[in-house]
This record gives C-alpha cells, sequence and structure tokens, in this order.
C-alpha cells in the first residue's frame, strides 16, 4: 500500500441513494484501514445529512453511480458532488458496481469482527445501500491502489445500529472521530468512566500505566493498512524507486510491529492487578493472548532482535537496511556493505572538509529528501564559501550546502539502500503472508491501544493536572433532567483564571431555556459550554463542573455564528435558515438543540417573528432546548408556555458603563439601552445615541405592560409547573428517605402558601 502520509486525506467515499430519499454512505480510510458504514433517510433536499458526513470525513475520492436515480425534488448525489465538491476528486462507476448482494458478501470477509457483532447480519436486507457503496468503494480502493484486501483484517463499524451520538459537524470538522461520535450506550459510558475512577484513585497504576504507554510506537494503529493490503503482483524482479519506497514502508510496518510486540509484556504486568472492567478485559483479551507472542516469535527469526522502531531519519534507515539478521541473503548482505561504505566515506569527507577549510562545526544531518548534506554556522565562514560548495541556502541559524562529491555520494548511498530495502522485502515475504493470517489480532492490540491512550494521555492526564474536585464523574439517566451544577468551559477556563461557573437545568417539566443578556454577556460561552460538558460525558470523561447528571443525548444541533457562504451563494440570513431547517426537520425527543441570536440576520420584525415560531415548534417536543437572544420580547414565551424558563446574565450598570457579572441568574431582566450604551463608549454621536434613547423608550413602555398581565394571568400554571420541576428532581434524586419527605413537606408548603 502507498504511503498515505502526505495526502490531504485518506478517506475514499461511495454515495449511493434511492427514490426514497435513502442514502448510503461508505467511507474508507486507507491509512488507519477502517471501513464506516451509514444509512440514513435524507430529509432536506439540500442534503444536509450528506453534507454534514462529508464534511466530517473530508475524502480525497468520492465514488457516485451515474445521475438517473435521484429521488423527487432532489438532485442527486453525483450533481451535489459537483456542486458542492469540486475540488475532491470524482469517480463515476457503473450501477452494476453498487451490488449489495456482493457488497454484503465483500464485508463479511473482510471485517475483523463477526457481523454479527457489527449488527450486520439482521440489517443486510434494510441497509443495503450501504453495503451496495461499500461494493463499489472497495471494488475501486483495489484496483486503483493494486491490492487485495486481507479477510478480516478491517475495523467495519455500521451506523445502522445508532451506537453514537451525532453532532452537527459545521464547526467542529477539525475534532477528532471520537468528539464528534460520543457514545449512547450507558453501560459502555460507565465502563470507560469506571476505568477513570481506577486511574484516578490509583496513582502507581496511573503512572505505570502512562509510561508503559510510550514504549508502544503512535503509529502503531495506522501501520496495521500494510498488512491488511497485499499487492496484487508479487515477483522477484522489483526495481525502481517507488517499489524501494514501497519495500521501505513494509519494513518499517514490520519494525513497529516488532517493537509494539516487544512492549506487550510490560503492559501485562502493569495491568496484572487492575480492578476495573475495562483495564481487566484488555488485560485477558490482549496481554495474555498467546497470538501476539506467537507473532512475535515468527517475526524474531526473520528480524534481528537488536532492531527497533526510531523516528531519527538516517537511524530508521539504518535499521531498515539491517532489519534482517544476516546470512538469510548473500545479495542483501553486499548491499548493506556498500551501504556501510557509502555512509562512513560521506562521514569521512565531512571530516576532510573541516580540516581543508578550517570549519570546525561543519555538521552532517540527513532527511528523507535531500540525503546528506552539510549545515555549517555563520561564524564559522570568513567571507565566502570556497567554489566547491554548491546549493548553498540560508536555513534559520545555519548555512546548508553540498557539494559534488557529497552528491556524487549521496546517489551511491541511496542507490545501496534502495538494493537492501528490495532484497529485505523479498525476505519477509512468507512473515508478513504469516503475519497477515491474523491481522484481526492486530486490529485488536490497534484498538486497544487507542482507547488505553484516550483514557490515560487524555481523559486521566487532563483531570490530573487540575485542582482536586475540579473534574467530576458525571450520572446518567435514560430520562432525567439535565443537571449541571457550576458546570465551566473547559477550554477558556484554563485561559481565564477568575471564570465564573453556571448551572444548568433542563427537565420534561422545562425543557427550554431562554437566555437573555446584552453582548458580550457571556451567552455563547455558556450555550458552547453545556454543549462541550454534555460531549465529555458521553465520551466517558469527567466533566468540569461541581455536579452533573446528563440525560443520554442522540444529537447535538448548534445554530450558532453570522458569516456568508460565498461558495454555496447563500446570504448570512440563508445560511441561518437552512442550517435551523435542518434542525426542525431532524430534531427527536432525545435531542440537544442550542441556538444562538435566531433571527438577528433580518429584518427585526421577521426575525423576532421566526425565533417565536421555532420555540413555540419545539417546545412541546421533549428535546433540551437553550436558545440565547436579544430579543427581550420574547422572555414573553415564558409567560403562556410553562415549559419555557428564562435566565439572564447579570449586569450592573454603573455611570453609563456596563459591568459584566457573567453570572447566570433566573427570570429576566431589563437592562435599560444596553445597546445604546455599548454604541457610546464605541464613540457613535452623542445626538445620534439620545435619539435612539428615546425611540426604544416609547416601545419597551408598552411590551413591559403586556408582560406584566401575562405573569399575572398565568401565575397559578406557572407554579403547578414548579412544583412538578421539582418532584422530577427529587425522583432522580439519591438522598436518603428522610431527607426526601422533609423537601416533599417543604415543597407542599411552598405550593400552599403561593410562595413556590
Amino acid at each position: 500500500m502507498e504511503d498515505d502520509a502526505a495526502e490531504r486525506s485518506s478517506f475514499v467515499i461511495g454515495l449511493i441513494e434511492n427514490r426514497a430519499k435513502e442514502v448510503g454512505v461508505a467511507a474508507f480510510d486507507l491509512r488507519s484501514a477502517s471501513l464506516h458504514l451509514s444509512q440514513y433517510i435524507e430529509t432536506s433536499s439540500s442534503y444536509q445529512n450528506t453534507k454534514t458526513l462529508l464534511q466530517f470525513y473530508d475524502p480525497m475520492v468520492i465514488v457516485v453511480p451515474p445521475n438517473k436515480f435521484a429521488p423527487d425534488g432532489m438532485v442527486g448525489v453525483s450533481i451535489l458532488v459537483d456542486r458542492f465538491y469540486s475540488s475532491i476528486k470524482k469517480v463515476v462507476m457503473a450501477r452494476g458496481c453498487f451490488d449489495d448482494t456482493k457488497g454484503a458478501v465483500l464485508v463479511k470477509n473482510i471485517a475483523a469482527k463477526e457481523p454479527s457483532a457489527l449488527g450486520l447480519d439482521t440489517y443486510y436486507k434494510q441497509y443495503y445501500l450501504c453495503l451496495a457503496a461499500a461494493s463499489a468503494t472497495i471494488k475501486w480502493t483495489e484496483a486503483e491502489k493494486g491490492v487485495i484486501i486481507t479477510n478480516h483484517s478491517l475495523l467495519v463499524t455500521f451506523n445502522g445500529s445508532f451506537d453514537h451520538m451525532n453532532i452537527d459537524a459545521t464547526r467542529t470538522r477539525l475534532l477528532r472521530a471520537n468528539l464528534l461520535q460520543p457514545l449512547k450506550d450507558i453501560e459502555t459510558i460507565n465502563a470507560r468512566l469506571d476505568c477513570l475512577d481506577e486511574l484516578m484513585s490509583n496513582e502507581q497504576l496511573f503512572f505505570s500505566l502512562s509510561q508503559v504507554l510510550r514504549k508502544f510506537p503512535k503509529e502503531t494503529d495506522r501501520v496495521l493498512c500494510h498488512f491488511c493490503f497485499k499487492p496484487k503482483k508479487v515477483t522477484n524482479e522489483v526495481s525502481g524507486i517507488d517499489n524501494a519506497r514501497k519495500s521501505q514502508i513494509l519494513i518499517s510496518s514490520v519494525i513497529l510491529l516488532k517493537t509494539a510486540l516487544d512492549a506487550l509484556p510490560l503492559l501485562s504486568k502493569v495491568l496484572k492487578d487492575a480492578n476495573s472492567f475495562l483495564l481487566g478485559n484488555v488485560y485477558i483479551s490482549v496481554c495474555k493472548n498467546d497470538k501476539y507472542a506467537s507473532i512475535r516469535k515468527r517475526i524474531g527469526e526473520v528480524i534481528d532482535e537488536d532492531v527497533l522502531h526510531a523516528r531519527v531519519p538516517f537511524v530508521a534507515q539504518t535499521q531498515q537496511c539491517f532489519a534482517v539478521k544476516a546470512g538469510i541473503d548473500g545479495l542483501l548482505d553486499i548491499a548493506r556493505r556498500s551501504f556501510c561504505d557509502t555512509s562512513e566515506a560521506i562521514h569521512n569527507l565531512a571530516n576532510k572538509y573541516r580540516e581543508d577549510f578550517k570549519l570546525p562545526n561543519l555538521k552532517i544531518p540527513f532527511n528523507k529528501r535531500r540525503g546528506f548534506y552539510f549545515s555549517i554556522p555563520p561564524k564559522d565562514i570568513k567571507g565566502k564559501l570556497p567554489s566547491k560548495f554548491i546549493q548553498v541556502m540560508k536555513h534559520r541559524n545555519n548555512v546548508h550546502c553540498s557539494t559534488l562529491e557529497l552528491a556524487s555520494l549521496n546517489v551511491r548511498n541511496k542507490s545501496a539502500a534502495a538494493e537492501c530495502y528490495i532484497r529485505t522485502e523479498l525476505c519477509l515475504e512468507a512473515l508478513v503472508d504469516a503475519i497477515r493470517e491474523d491481522v484481526s489480532m492486530l486490529t485488536l492490540l490497534a484498538e486497544v491501544l487507542c482507547l488505553l491512550d484516550m483514557i490515560v494521555n487524555s481523559f486521566a492526564h487532563t483531570i490530573s493536572t487540575k485542582a482536586v474536585d475540579q473534574y467530576i464523574r458525571p450520572r446518567f439517566t435514560d430520562n432525567g433532567p439535565l443537571a449541571i451544577d457550576a458546570g465551566r468551559h473547559p477550554i477558556l477556563e484554563s485561559i481565564h483564571n477568575d471564570f465564573i461557573p453556571n448551572n444548568t437545568f433542563l427537565s420534561e417539566a422545562s425543557n427550554m431555556i431562554i437566555v437573555v443578556g446584552p453582548n458580550m454577556c457571556g451567552k455563547s460561552t455558556y450555550l458552547q459550554q453545556v454543549c462541550l460538558i454534555v460531549i465529555l460525558a458521553q465520551i466517558g470523561c469527567y466533566i468540569p463542573a461541581r455536579y452533573g447528571t446528563i440525560r443520554v443525548v442522540d444529537r447535538i444541533f448548534t445554530r450558532m455564528g453570522a458569516v456568508d457562504n460565498l461558495e454555496s451563494n447563500s446570504s448570512t440570513f440563508m445560511t441561518e435558515m437552512k442550517e435551523t431547517a435542518f434542525i426542525m426537520q431532524n430534531v427527536s425527543q432525545r435531542s440537544l438543540i442550542v441556538m444562538d441570536e435566531l433571527g438577528r440576520a433580518t429584518s427585526s420584525s421577521d426575525g423576532f417573528a421566526i425565533a417565536w415560531s421555532c420555540c413555540e415548534h419545539l417546545l412541546p417536543l421533549k428535546a433540551y432546548t437553550i436558545f440565547a437572544t436579544h430579543m427581550e420580547n420574547l422572555s414573553e414565551l415564558a409567560t403562556i408556555n410553562h415549559n419555557a424558563k428564562i435566565l439572564h446574565f447579570h449586569v450592573d450598570v454603573k455611570s453609563n458603563r456596563l459591568d459584566f457579572k457573567f453570572q447566570l441568574m433566573d427570570g429576566p431582566r431589563h437592562v435599560p439601552h444596553y445597546g445604546l450604551l455599548l454604541a457610546g463608549v464605541a464613540g457613535l454621536p452623542s445626538s445620534i445615541v439620545e435619539t435612539a434613547r428615546s425611540i426604544t423608550a416609547r416601545i419597551t413602555e408598552k411590551e413591559v405592560k403586556r408582560m406584566e398581565v401575562n405573569c399575572m394571568h398565568y401565575r397559578d400554571i406557572q407554579m403547578v409547573y414548579r412544583a412538578a420541576q421539582q418532584l422530577i428532581c427529587l425522583k432522580y434524586s439519591s438522598q436518603d428517605e428522610d431527607s426526601i419527605r422533609e423537601a416533599l413537606q417543604n415543597l407542599k408548603e411552598s405550593y400552599i402558601n403561593g410562595s413556590l
């Protein structure tokens, strides 16, 4: 398989649709040897679901059928790619290549896990489109790359079982896959949290595991693709730089695998006494698995014991040339002598130049592209360099150059190394074939190492650098409230030492929060904070809060920011409406919706009407919604819709200046003319500000009177909803029976007295 490290992306995507507006997606990651299948109903004519997935995967190639069967009202996936992804290579394959029957057989053969473990055995007929897309994607990849995929070698994931939460990826494309697809299964989330609990309470285990994971090369998961793809034509007459490069990559993969397997006994020693289910399962399934020792033994029969994975380019090249034990191949031994002779000649040449040209600090670095070259500090150069030195260029604090003698030796050295690589690959052919037979075990090892790296080096390390109890373990419910006590923004709190925490509470009795407040008071930060806390919780990490209980979310929808989309010829308002339409069409009872300043990009009356209407559409649903706005008249929603709650960010006005407290508080609060105050600070002429002040005073007077009438009219119903909200809290409370009885008695008295 070619080295895809230089590619902008490593994904090949297959897309197909039917007339029922269903879309099948197969995303083949060549770098990590994984196949991701998805099938869903495309709910919008603009293909918003499909765009979100394509934005997430950022493919280098998109494979589509001829555009003949687009559903009514849809342009078709082929035209969609032409219109919005013209910079990505599009491949049109015959409809017959999108064969779901062949796709099902292919997936069954290449998947490292059984189809039943993926949920595919019961979904073959229902989710035929993603299997058809897989058939075309694999067919193109094997033909284009000239390889055959090894049986039971690929990590296949299937999103038809909806195991992951989906996040609107408009502004989160750069996040890692785990952050973009948090888990929804509470048992799996808690298994990760149990593991994190053990690491946080057992300092010795945490530091030992952290040290051991450093022994495993970081590229372990990516290197597996070189065992998953087998060249279609293997001959003994291989030559040329390209073939030498491919041979070098394969040799590097074997060395890296040996290094990883050498570290397994150390991992076994650390995990032997671990108590959590996740770490115990890793110990049993990986550390105690005899297959890995067997693979390591086979490697040891061919590869020299002292060879290790290296990052320094020349050291890595030397390790690769001398990977195979001496005496196995005579021609390889001759090529090695030539490689050593030229390497020695290059260093002797450097010593000669140091003496002849009085350059005591001349160094001879090496990189893959240039080979060897000279690096000389400017202080050693008196005037100009001798004419013998060519390709002179200044690089940072040194002068880089070469000579004709060095260039000649470089060519000979590179040729000798290429011969070593090609001969070494021939020696490794039987070993690599044997490794391919157990490639599913290597896939398991890569999965385990990635999971441990995430939990130990990301989650546990981050938490350990914070003060005690700054991060806590979240609790989960299926239908309970989203309750966060003293939540903080996990990124901004590390920048601002005086970050102000805020609470969040959403339940069936109060499933919408409308947050009001002036510009710069903290509304957008608060919305991001809630989303990040929910994501952290559902990937199995502690959260930055004093307490948190989370209702598992299936999708997070966000409507934030205000920018034109010039590529699709969409104004700020049109972009805003498209994103809002996608939310309204796809929201479910288990979704979390976060909307910031909806309607601000059009006229005030139309914007207000749209915002109000969207709120009324969302209120009857059980989806949890947080809505930030400058439109203070939206506060009226809470007076006539009893499951909506108004919150405001506290601001003091002193001497016509706004003093931001960044503290979220109950109820609406009218900060008079905060826009005018900020306009004055910005330098708008005072005459203009005063005229605007008199106009807005007349408008707000009428609105305040109407609000007062509504509050009195709906007061009794509001009390009922507040009582229901507190009962829901007590339902999911972990307090003892006496405390709950006392709380119920207090609630009863408050309700009777009308003070609730």
